[in-house]
């Protein structure tokens, strides 16, 4: 006897009902829907450290583009066939097409997917539709899921068997597959069962209720293509098994359809609580009353519609109207939370890995970071071992393109702070990385370390020596002391042949944090200087050259650069260069475009090798009447930029370009003012009230304001009439002069 119970393949509603309908029948073996090179994995499903969600993961080794999963939530029918067959202790078969196949087949069609129905119509949506409903999942909880009992299979499948004959062009994919579920049944038959049960898509029921001659499925699965398919299990979560992941059979609320399987009782009351409580620990005031007013609001809004039980439309319209008060935000809240939920599930110790799985499951427990699928946030103190070996296993699987944790932006840019802040949050994609990083090496150590040498003898193009630098500064952060070598000398190779000086003074900033950085991970940072040395006498030589005839957009590029190399040049513990680098700018401050010009005349000034006097002479020049408006405003943007305290401290340089501003024409200051907002918009908010208020002392005429005694202050009238008298007879004033003799 063979029973065919056709479901959906993930519902709560259904996972009961198969549930007591293999309790009825008995069977003496189970099928069910899946690929058959699983069967070695099933007796897993049994473990006590297996807890859904869970997917099967097919891949091919070294081709990770050839892979699928197939997922299972403790409210899937599948599952609950599973662990019904394994308590009885009979026989568990999965019937559905090789994988082997089936990943051959999507690679030919140029597919990258999820295992899942792929029917030319939606069942549930067609069924759905012909009972007046305009939304497939109401109809489906109405029907199916609230009314659970195994005489929902018979009506299901003679329903589906309407659609099917309606259905004027067959999938041909869907009929190689029922042509080797088909198969199955007749070598389930031949081995001896009786007792016979199917748990497979609904859509597939009609195919299997009769065994046509064996021929026909042959020449169907003649000559398919076939890959070598390997298979584990790997953990899931519902985002992954909503609609919005991507999953072909995937559901809109994974998280409340948890809740309805698992309830013992009164699930609309419960959830409701839980939402409660969801609110609460945003600090959202939610009382008891509240929960109570959102039941009877949600089960008055079923018995309105004719519902069997308020479903999840009611209990969400409901939750936003009482316990959300009508806010969008906190309904959405809710919704991530509960009816998508955030649950990772977890599969044994004894589940088949590759090495380089086994290690990171290994280190994991050790620094007791666990996957989860909630972002969570981790502050890492690199002075302790156990953060800073945290931070060694978040770099080196970055390097890898495993991507579990997120650095936050600001906190791990510095190689030299002894702080780092991760977000990390688990995705199963990410197994399916682990397996393709594998090709590198047996352990995240290792591979990490022969990704970052092949990284090095495969960059190229123009922007190659910045790369290599970076990568230098990520072995540091990931500790992999054994692939600098050959980093290092990737970077002399491309630096002897690179003639570009802006890509020199790109890849130089990164090179020298490094080298000055090294020491605070325990890496020697002597080898990482000498290549930086060496790049900055190639730079100086070649400087001159790189800033002639540039165009505003190279002009600006090369200040940057400039800016950058120099703030390098103060980091690298190396006096002759930081002296070949500014003997170098002050070579080129007389030939260089203005806006190059005022930087090279602020860094010197900054670094003691111009004085205040002949920076000012300098500014007074290029700020003078002869000037061109726009020369002059890039010139004061260059010298300038960054920070606006010069012009606070020295009431000089301020009057020079007060005195520059106010000489300036109506269509000049026009010209010039983008610029100067630039400038002066970079400047922190208290500098530029300073400098408001100074310039508010000023007259427009270049010079200085004259310091005024405070009202306050005491007066020697006897020493003041005799400077009144000597200005007097310096000025021809004899009258002033007579009556200040005489007071």
């Amino acid at each position: 006897m063979i029973e065919l119970y056709g479901v959906r393949h993930h519902g709560p509603g259904s996972a009961r009902s198969v549930r007591a309908a293999l309790v009825d029948q008995q069977p003496d073996v189970v099928l069910i829907e899946g690929p058959p090179e699983a069967d070695g994995l099933v007796e897993l499903a049994a473990e006590d450290e297996m807890c859904p969600p869970v997917a099967l993961l097919g891949y091919v080794a070294g081709e990770p583009s050839k892979a699928a999963f197939w997922p299972f939530a403790v409210f899937s029918p599948e599952w609950q066939a599973m662990r019904y067959a394994l308590g009885a202790g009979i026989p568990v078969r999965f019937c559905d097409l090789p994988a082997a196949h089936q990943l051959a087949m999507a690679e030919v069609r140029g597919e990258r997917r999820w295992a899942g129905p792929r029917s030319r119509v939606d069942p549930v949506g067609e069924l759905a539709s012909a009972a007046g409903y305009d939304d497939p999942e109401r109809w489906w909880e109405d029907t199916v899921e609230h009314v659970p009992g195994p005489a929902v299979f018979a009506a299901l499948a003679e329903a589906i068997g309407v659609l099917r004959e309606q259905n004027e062009e067959p999938d041909s994919r869907d009929a190689v597959r029922e042509a080797h579920m088909r198969k199955v049944l007749r070598k389930t038959i031949k081995d001896g069962y009786q007792r016979i049960a199917v748990v497979c898509g609904a859509w597939h029921v009609p195919a299997l209720q009769s065994l046509p001659a064996a021929a026909a499925d042959d020449r169907l699965l003649r000559g398919l293509p076939k890959v070598k398919a390997t298979l584990t299990w790997v953990p899931w979560t519902y985002g992954r098994l909503s609609y919005t992941s991507g999953y072909g059979a995937g559901i809109r609320s994974p998280g409340w359809y948890d809740h309805l399987f698992s309830s013992a009782g009164q699930p609309i009351e419960r959830w409701l609580a839980k939402a409660a409580a969801v609110l609460r620990e945003e600090g959202i005031a939610v009382s008891a009353a509240h929960v109570i007013e959102a039941v009877r609001l949600a089960d008055a809004l079923a018995a309105l519609r004719g519902r069997p039980l308020a479903g999840l439309e009611e209990v969400t319209e409901s939750a936003r109207a009482v316990l959300c008060e009508g806010s969008d935000l906190l309904t959405a809240l809710i919704q991530r939370r509960l009816v998508v939920g955030e649950r990772l599930g977890a599969v044994p110790a004894a589940t088949p890995m590759v090495p380089l799985q086994r290690d990171l499951h290994d280190q994991q427990r050790r620094l007791r970071l666990r996957p989860e699928a909630p972002p969570r946030d981790y502050d890492l103190d690199l002075r302790k071992p156990n953060d800073l070996a945290r931070s060694h296993l978040l770099h080196r699987l970055a390097l890898l393109g495993i991507r579990w944790g997120t650095p936050r932006e600001g906190r791990t840019r510095n190689i030299g702070t002894f702080r780092e802040t991760w977000e990390l949050a688990w995705r199963p994609e990410l197994d399916l990385a682990l397996i393709e990083a594998s090709m590198w090496g047996s352990t995240v150590a290792a591979a990490a370390t022969q990704r970052a040498q092949a990284l090095a003898s495969g960059v190229s193009g123009s922007s190659a020596l910045e790369e290599l630098t970076t990568l230098v500064e990520r072995c540091l952060l990931a500790d992999l002391g054994d692939a600098l070598p050959a980093v290092l000398a990737a970077i002399r190779a491309r630096a002897a042949l690179d003639t570009d000086v802006a890509h020199l003074m790109a890849a130089l900033p990164a090179l020298v944090r490094a080298a000055r950085y090294g020491d605070v991970r325990g890496t020697d940072p002597a080898r990482l200087g000498e290549v930086a040395i060496e790049m900055m006498t190639r730079i100086c030589a070649g400087l001159p050259a790189a800033v002639a005839s540039l165009d505003e957009a190279a002009e600006r590029a090369m200040r940057d650069r400039v800016d950058a190399v120099h703030a390098a040049t103060g980091l690298l513990a190396d006096g002759a260069s930081r002296a070949q680098w500014l003997d170098t700018l002050a070579r080129l401050l007389p030939r260089c475009p203005p806006l190059i010009s005022g930087r090279l005349t602020r860094l010197l000034l900054d670094a003691g090798r111009l004085d205040t006097e002949e920076a000012s002479s300098r500014m007074s020049r290029e700020l003078s009447a002869a000037a061109p408006a726009a020369a002059a405003a890039g010139w004061a943007e260059g010298f300038l930029a960054g920070s606006g305290l010069l012009l606070v401290h020295d009431d000089k340089l301020l009057a020079l370009a007060d005195g520059w501003l106010a000489g300036l024409s109506k269509d000049a200051f026009a010209a010039v003012l983008p610029a100067l907002r630039r400038t002066f918009g970079g400047f922190a908010p208290p500098e530029r009230r300073a400098i408001g208020e100074k310039a508010g002392q000023l007259d427009g005429t270049g010079r200085a304001p004259v310091a005024a005694a405070a009202t306050d202050d005491e007066l020697d009238e006897h020493r003041a009439a005799i400077a009144v008298r000597a200005v007097a007879a310096i000025l021809g004033l004899r009258a002033a002069s007579n009556r200040a003799a005489a007071s």
